[in-house]
């Protein structure tokens, strides 16, 4: 327990001030924001301070800080230090870096970012990257919900047929807030959902403490467990538990909120502070889990969907338990709208297609939706289906925060800022998803460790040098980019 109290002390303290060191680096100013500047209606609308801040909240936080951290608890009690760590110095950095850089680039999605700070060719790549991961961030935020209500709520299974009624649903309600204006739709549903978030996150929060062991640990294992499955710590529990430290899909999230932010002044709050409500999260959901396993209330291979009931039944009863898991299903769900609506504006900035018109939104997301439902019925036909999207989606994920952090490195080098607190976790985390992939077997290379590493190791090596190098010699290039 008190290495969980330390956790929080970590994440709440150490977030506010390394967040004021980090704004002392991005220097807001008085300026227009685009959300003033570029009002039309649709996705520049300027919304509230405390809006944003729940918006941009749920849509970030998707299933990730909760499924990630259940599984990632198995790794021992090093966890609750691990994951304030990273959300303070890599994860909060980055929504914040993304956020304000897009601001003061006209609100331009990542792609274009990613263009004119690093280099045409580069975006290119990335745009496959990113629009791969839009895709199955979407899918995946249908299937975990949906199987959420068919299984806890409803309690018809989710082999069901009927299930795809519930798909259907969901897929409906993406299409509407994908064409919809912002404010229409998600900015007056936004908080329904975030009650039941705010209830279910309180509510295990408390019964830690008031129903929850008193030593947060497995018996006879220290700070450092061995893994059931035998993983290594770097670099599967930062791929597992993903969104609660650092994620890549935010960029796509925190680029639409720096559309309807008012003032530069409002974006640490917008940006930093809710990275830092998500490893709260995620900090409280893997601690759930770790009185769960530890006491012998569940084997430890129970699938994580499974443990998200077992978890809220335990510490908030049939009743508090019911309203936790529609806050754990309000999450994927804000969070699969807005991976389409992203897509849909990546998409339509790169080829120019103007949104304005509520028939050509209608038929760019009408194009999207095909290839969602393909993919959501191979992930639901095959036994394996759904393992391999959610592998893929993990090293996709965090493969994108490498670039915003690129960005945002080259963005600090030509306005002579301290550009270190971007490269450090930029090399890390080219590190962990390098080395993971070289080594998974059947989705990566299969290939030792002992060769894993050194070659990550490399490849982080090279990164460091050519991002540091274009950030020096490309300064006019750069400054002759206008994004507005």
């Amino acid at each position: 327990m008190l290495l969980f109290i330390i956790g929080l002390i970590i994440l709440i303290g150490g977030g506010f001030f390394y967040s004021k060191y980090v704004e002392s680096q991005l220097a807001p100013d008085d300026r227009e924001t685009p959300a003033v500047k570029k009002a039309d209606g649709v996705d520049y609308v300027v919304m509230s301070e405390k809006k944003n801040w729940l918006i941009n909240l749920l849509n970030i936080a998707g299933t990730g800080p909760i499924l990630g951290p259940i599984q990632g608890i198995l790794f021992g009690p090093i966890a609750f230090l691990a994951i304030p760590i990273g959300c303070v110095f890599a994860g909060a950095v980055h929504d914040y870096m993304t956020g304000f850089i897009s601001m003061r680039n006209g609100g331009s999605q990542v792609p274009k970012l990613v263009g004119k700070y690093i280099g045409d060719g580069v975006r290119k790549f990335y745009n496959i990257v990113i629009a791969i991961l839009l895709l199955l961030t979407g899918v995946v935020f249908v299937y975990t919900p949906g199987d959420l209500i068919a299984n806890d709520v409803l309690k018809i299974g989710v082999d069901s047929k009927a299930i795809w009624i519930i798909y259907a649903v969901i897929f409906i309600y993406y299409i509407l807030s994908t064409v919809l204006p912002i404010d229409k739709l998600i900015g007056r549903i936004y908080p329904i959902f975030g009650a039941f978030l705010i209830i279910s996150a309180i509510g295990v929060f408390i019964g830690i403490f008031v129903k929850g062991s008193g030593d947060l640990s497995f018996a006879n294992a220290g700070l450092l467990a061995e893994h059931p499955l035998g993983q290594k710590f770097i670099p599967s529990f930062f791929i597992t538990v993903a969104c609660g430290i650092l994620s890549g899909f935010h960029g796509s999230q925190v680029t639409l909120i720096s559309r309807t932010i008012k003032a530069e002044s409002e974006a640490k709050v917008t940006f930093y502070s809710t990275m830092i409500a998500e490893g709260f999260i995620a900090m409280v959901w893997a601690a759930g889990a770790m009185v769960i396993f530890s006491s012998g209330q569940a084997p430890l291979d129970t699938a994580g969907t499974l443990m998200v009931g077992k978890i809220s039944k335990y510490f908030m009863g049939n009743v508090g338990g019911l309203l936790a898991v529609l806050g754990v299903i309000a999450l994927p769900i804000t969070s699969g709208d807005t991976a389409f609506r992203s897509l849909r504006l990546i998409i339509s900035e790169e080829l120019n297609i103007d949104q304005k018109s509520p028939s050509k939104r209608a038929a760019l997301s009408a194009a999207l939706f095909i290839p969602a439902i393909a993919i959501l019925f191979f992930a639901k036909s095959n036994p394996n289906g759904f393992n391999m999207l959610w592998r893929y989606f993990g090293f996709t994920n965090q493969f994108v925060a490498t670039f915003a952090l690129a960005v945002a490195t080259i963005y600090l080098i030509n306005n002579n800022k301290n550009y270190i607190i971007t490269l450090i976790p930029g090399i890390f985390y080219v590190f962990v998803v390098f080395s993971f992939i070289i080594n998974i077997k059947g989705l990566g290379l299969g290939m030792p460790f002992s060769i894993a590493y050194p070659a990550a190791a490399v490849i982080a090596v090279l990164y460091a040098f050519f991002i540091v190098k274009i950030g020096k010699k490309n300064k006019t290039r750069i400054e002759s980019i206008i994004l507005d």
